[in-house]
């Protein structure tokens, strides 16, 4: 088992590097979500999703 582990440190230092570094972009994206801010830039003249991404104040 240690010598498995002694052939492949790179890989698995790489790896939990990889994962430590998606979970704290997962983690900013659900607090940001939490707070209502979204990725959205408003520029909606050249969206997809303009007629239904925002909701129109009356």
């Amino acid at each position: 088992m240690f010598a498995w582990i002694a052939e492949n440190i790179g890989t698995i230092l790489v790896s939990a590097a990889l994962i430590l570094i998606v979970a704290c972009i997962v983690r900013k994206l659900v607090k940001d979500k939490k707070k209502g801010k979204s990725s959205c830039g408003c520029n909606c003249a050249h969206c997809a999703m303009a007629g239904s991404c925002h909701k129109s104040a009356k």
